[in-house]
């Protein structure tokens, strides 16, 4: 463990006057209230937000941050209070250990809709204070360096977590170093092959070539003093992931890809930047289309510096990076360069963001949709987009990502314009509107009174904003037509099958196909999103399927078991084939197995040595398994029967029923059936729902059955 001393040295390299007794206050304080608590690597907690405090000390940052870091954790798992820890370190401290504190109870892998939920509830968080997010991306990075000791399934959901949300989140805030190495150490986790391959052709490589990096580095340093350009130079090798990224967006084998070697140099001035691009196109080969400057169009983040590649030493294509000292400490830490000290003080950085204004332009990028797909998908193409910029006719840069249109420069600048798009003009000329925008260019977007979206849009257009905006107002104009005609769609697929297109019926399909409400379901027959046949499989699968196809299919059983160990099905829970599953080991008695979603698995949760990782295999089971259902049905004649008959005609066989409770206008019935597995189940359990009589439906499964391995 880091000592306190250690600590504050580290600080004290770029902060000599740091608040030393309050950082060592803080870390007693943290390191008494985690006393007893251990990793699940058997290493004390506290361990943990010291290696968050160090990251975030490496880059800079102020007392508060540093701080927070070592007690992120303390209100969350701890007696500590909000009261406690803002009486003895202030009310700043305490407001951002709280917002760490509500990051970090944000399931952001969890299901689209709660995930864009969260989303907009993240993106409130950091417009409080971004330092909440800077505390969250250390702990999640020392999370993912000592990921090996969590279990495989946490493993997983943490690595495309990381890789989805907070490794693009870093890169957009400029943290580029830390989008690296976050979105590196998730792919060694999701793809270890992948990576592995990609190691080795760098060991091959290296041996054949030898000295690449420290000659290449020679060859500029000597290019540059003959020019005499004052500057240092730096060279590595791409992260595995960077490497593999590019390898699936180019369709190219490693051999065939050239720019693997990144180089950098840094400058005094402004004007040697200039110089040093200059030199270095003088004496190698500049590659087209791959020049960037974004010293005269800065990135929203602040990041400003030349990109250019060229063929370098024995032809090899070669990413030299050109920018100032001061323009390299806005790139290394992005927009935390706001926080960030030097000697003492708050580091004056004329490149540095404002968080607040960087905060707004995202947040305002993204926008306030309702529908959850497009939110996430408005996010996710905001945080990976790489940046072209164009200029107003006034002049105004607009920033767009790459691939952009002109109707996605119209809805960048505002809805109404693009809404009423008929025609643009690049560069003085018209253009078609599916134009790919370039680097540098002017547009000009010509509008007419009473002009709409068209639908053709949705493929043109590359922004979030736009696609949302085009969306919905087609949505407002066909809506009403759409639900009228869904309707008629909705009556005729189900009389087919001798059923009624009732509202509850369609709410129960909208709820089996994840979406809003019966509306919605009838507005996307109406537009032809959905089909009668959708429709019908939602709610009665079996009468779409020949059952005689069943025959041949493998039988589900259950893997990752040794040969010798004895299984059996955990009574609490009773999981089904198809089912997500995990064993727990029990001395002398073997392996029992639960579903993942078990109650039970929480008393488990400190004893990770126990945990199995078991997995069905595909196919159809070929044992019945016996559950039960409990049916809140009306108390009307002939509801029973129906339910009975609903569940005959899924294939669902009746073993036993009883009734539970008893009401004047309701009933409440449990009844014992034999099921195939979890797809079966749910298919039984949607055709009851969906009758009009019937209010709700419950799994209870408390059946012993014997697993086959």
């Amino acid at each position: 463990m880091i000592e306190v001393d250690t600590l504050i040295d580290h600080i004290r390299t770029y902060n000599p006057k740091t608040n030393e007794e309050l950082v060592r206050k803080a870390y007693d304080y943290g390191l008494r209230m985690h006393d007893g608590q251990t990793r699940h690597s058997g290493e004390p907690y506290f361990t943990h937000p010291i290696e968050v405090a160090v990251i975030l000390a490496g880059q800079k940052l102020d007392d508060s941050t540093i701080i927070t870091a070592l007690l992120h954790d303390t209100i969350e798992d701890t007696d500590a209070t909000y009261a406690e820890v803002a009486d003895i370190f202030g009310e700043e401290i305490a407001q951002l250990i709280d917002g760490v504190t509500k990051l970090t109870n944000l399931e952001l892998s969890s299901v689209q809709s709660k995930q864009a939920e969260n989303f907009r509830k993240l993106l409130l968080a950091m417009s409080q204070d971004l330092r909440v997010l800077l505390v969250k991306l250390g702990d999640r990075l020392h999370n993912m360096r000592t990921i090996k000791h969590m279990r495989d399934d946490k493993q997983i959901s943490k690595s495309r977590e990381t890789m989805d949300i907070f490794a693009p989140l870093a890169g957009r805030m400029g943290m580029q170093w830390m989008r690296d190495e976050l979105e590196d150490l998730s792919f060694k986790v999701l793809n270890p092959e992948g990576r592995n391959s990609i190691i080795r052709r760098f060991i091959t490589l290296r041996d054949q070539s030898e000295d690449l990096i420290p000659s290449i580095i020679k060859d500029v340093r000597a290019l540059l003093n003959t020019h005499e350009i004052e500057a240092s130079i730096t060279g590595r090798e791409k992260k595995p992931y960077s490497i593999w990224r590019k390898m699936e967006e180019k369709q190219q084998s490693f051999s065939r890809l050239s720019d693997i070697y990144a180089f950098r140099i840094i400058t005094q001035h402004e004007d040697d930047v200039y110089r040093a691009l200059g030199a270095v196109h003088q004496r190698w080969t500049a590659v087209p289309g791959r020049f960037k400057d974004y010293i005269s169009s800065p990135k929203s983040n602040g990041y400003r510096s030349i990109h250019t590649t060229v063929a370098g030493r024995d032809g090899k294509l070669v990413e030299i990076q050109i920018r100032t000292r001061e323009m390299h400490e806005v790139a290394e830490v992005g927009v935390a360069a706001h926080w960030a000290y030097k000697d003492g003080r708050r580091a004056e950085n004329r490149f540095s963001v404002d968080p607040l204004s960087w905060l707004n332009s995202l947040a305002d990028r993204i926008g306030d949709e309702d529908d959850h797909d497009e939110f996430l998908e408005h996010v996710k193409l905001e945080m990976f987009a790489d940046q072209v910029f164009c200029f107003t006719p006034k002049g105004d840069v607009v920033q767009l990502p790459r691939g952009a249109t002109p109707i996605d420069f119209a809805f960048a600048i505002h809805t109404r314009i693009g809404s009423a798009t008929v025609g643009a003009k690049v560069d003085g000329h018209r253009v078609p509107l599916w134009t790919r925008l370039r680097n540098g260019q002017s547009v000009d977007i010509q509008t007419a009174v009473g002009q709409r979206p068209q639908a053709t849009w949705i493929d043109i257009v590359k922004t979030g904003r736009a696609k949302s905006a085009i969306r919905r107002a087609l949505r407002e104009d066909h809506q009403a037509g759409y639900i009228k005609l869904g309707r008629e769609l909705a009556r005729v697929a189900l009389e087919h099958v001798g059923k009624k297109a009732t509202d509850k019926a369609l709410n129960t399909a909208a709820k089996k196909l994840g979406l809003k409400d019966h509306n919605e379901v009838l507005s996307q027959l109406g537009s032809a999103e959905l089909t009668g046949v959708d429709l019908v499989g939602a709610l009665y699968p079996s009468l779409l399927h020949d059952k005689s196809g069943e025959v041949n299919q493998p039988e589900a059983k259950i893997v990752g078991l040794e040969a010798d160990q004895v299984v059996q099905a955990a009574p609490c829970c009773q999981p089904l084939p198809g089912e997500r599953i995990v064993g727990i080991a029990t001395r002398g008695k073997g392996v029992f197995v639960h579903s993942i979603h078990c109650d039970t698995l929480i008393e488990y949760e400190d004893q990770a040595e126990r945990w199995i990782d078991l997995n069905w295999t595909k196919g159809r089971s070929k044992t019945v398994n016996k559950v039960t259902i409990e049916v809140t049905m009306a108390h009307y004649s002939g509801v029973l029967g129906r339910i009975c008959t609903l569940i005959s005609e899924q294939d669902g066989n009746i073993v036993d029923m009883h009734f539970s409770d008893r009401k004047q206008d309701f009933y409440r019935i449990a009844i014992d059936i034999e099921v195939r597995d979890v797809e079966h189940l749910s298919n039984i359990v949607t055709a009851v729902e969906a009758d009009s009589d019937v209010a709700q439906v419950l799994q209870s499964r408390r059946h012993q059955m014997t697993l086959k391995t």
